[in-house]
């Protein structure tokens, strides 16, 4: 179908819809540790234990069930699968606000990775309704949002977040009776620390749009191209298989891993790091957000259309490793926390890394192979996000409890300096330069 066909609606839609998922994300993400140490009746420490089983719930059921979404909306259609994702991701924020125990987050987290996983969807949509010469430009709107909800997610949600705490502390005294009686159901609502408003806002955003898309989103896949569903089609594991066939891209996706590793650190920690080191409040845990979003949309945005053909994709991955490494360390032992934001800046040249490290890889496969080479690395990245939030989160947690043999809150991004540093020692004895220098060699003698 074309795009004109679609209506003006329908590309504004598929924006809105990664936007408003990344925001709801965001928002959540500096309330959530006082939210689970509420329900789990622990400190800081402990509930960061349970922040990193709740992301190893929600990356697992992205890993599983993106292809299983995926091969649904060849079925059925683009239009049903993200409205009734985006009703599922409505639910799934209703259910953390009003989740009287801990169990109910992980039912919530269930909920919502099956339902964040229609990313697959929102891509296909896309590819429906553009024509080959402009999809690019569109698919890049994926990006654009996601980057736009991250700064704006957790700011919003910092900012709800000391509202509704302020909420609970206010007496009403002046108000008139109703007044009272409405101010009386929302304290109720929001719980003894006023944390959960986030949820609800980002409940009502995900319902808002899921109605929108209901009264103006076109279907994109027409009843003739639709297939049946095959449930070995939807297999998550099918994708990694398939590095068998690139040999020389295997330890270069040993390269991601470690890379994604560390990276993971960031999400799992940071809000509990900052909040039992530094003192910060959800407003500033947002605000520090809002800045790593911007700051790393600057650098992809621009700096590595500029830096990375200056430097060569080699270089480039040397350099952002470096910074990455760098940064990291300058996390783990920050005194003040004024210094993460100057090490944000550091650390934002890691992302020369990452698309110099998949121009190298894309150039060992041939151009039918694209699209499996590129399957095959989300899935690594994927099924690293499983284990790795998990990881880093029990590890800030040992080092900030009691059977530590010292209090060392920054322990996990120390790790994850240190497994960047591992990264950048594999990428060096794979040596991509001499390998790219040998198949352009044999390219010109044939």
């Amino acid at each position: 179908m074309s795009e004109g066909k679609t209506g003006k609606h329908a590309l504004v839609f598929i924006f809105i819809t990664i936007f408003i998922d990344i925001t709801g994300l965001g928002i959540i993400i500096p309330v959530a540790p006082k939210l689970i140490a509420e329900l789990a009746h622990v400190g800081l420490s402990d509930a960061a234990r349970y922040g990193g089983w709740l992301f190893f719930v929600y990356a697992g059921m992205q890993f599983l069930f993106a292809p299983v979404i995926g091969n649904l909306s060849d079925r059925f259609g683009r239009r049903p699968v993200l409205i009734l994702s985006l009703v599922a991701i409505a639910i799934d924020y209703a259910i953390t606000g009003l989740a009287p125990t801990i169990v109910w987050l992980f039912v919530a987290r269930v909920l919502s990775g099956m339902a964040g996983a229609s990313y697959t969807t929102a891509g296909a949509y896309i590819a429906d309704v553009t024509p080959p010469e402009k999809r690019a430009a569109n698919f890049g709107l994926i990006g654009a949002a996601f980057g736009l909800g991250f700064i704006v997610g957790p700011a919003i949600g910092g900012i709800l977040g000391e509202y509704g705490t302020r909420l609970i502390g206010y007496d009403g005294a002046h108000l008139s009776s109703y007044a009272a009686a409405g101010l009386a159901f929302a304290k109720w609502i929001l719980g003894a620390h006023g944390v959960r408003l986030p949820f609800f806002v980002s409940a009502a955003l995900a319902f808002s749009n899921a109605l929108y898309g209901f009264l103006v989103l076109a279907e994109s896949l027409p009843k003739e191209s639709r297939r049946k569903f095959e449930i070995w089609r939807a297999n998550p594991l099918g994708a990694l298989v398939a590095l068998r066939r690139f040999p020389f891209v295997l330890p270069l996706c040993g390269v991601i891993v470690l890379m994604r590793i560390a990276h993971d650190s960031n999400p799992a920690t940071w809000t509990y790091y900052t909040m039992l080191k530094f003192h910060w409040t959800t407003a500033q845990v947002g605000y520090s957000l809002m800045a790593v979003g911007a700051i790393t949309a600057l650098v992809y945005g621009g700096l590595t259309r500029v830096a990375i053909p200056l430097l060569g994709e080699v270089r480039a991955v040397y350099l952002g490793l470096a910074a990455a490494a760098t940064a990291f360390a300058g996390y783990a032992f920050a005194t003040e926390g004024w210094m993460l934001y100057a090490w944000m800046v550091v650390g934002s040249l890691a992302g020369l890394a990452a698309p110099a490290l998949s121009a190298i890889m894309s150039k060992e496969v041939g151009p039918t192979e694209q699209g499996e080479l590129q399957g095959a690395i989300a899935s690594v990245g994927s099924l690293t996000s499983v284990g790795a939030p998990l990881a880093m989160s029990y590890l800030f947690a040992f080092f900030t409890s009691r059977a530590a043999p010292f209090y060392f809150p920054g322990a996990a991004f120390l790790a994850a300096s240190l497994c960047v540093v591992l990264a950048a020692a594999v990428f060096a004895w794979v040596r991509p330069e001499t390998t790219a220098a040998a198949a352009k060699s044999s390219q010109v003698a044939e």
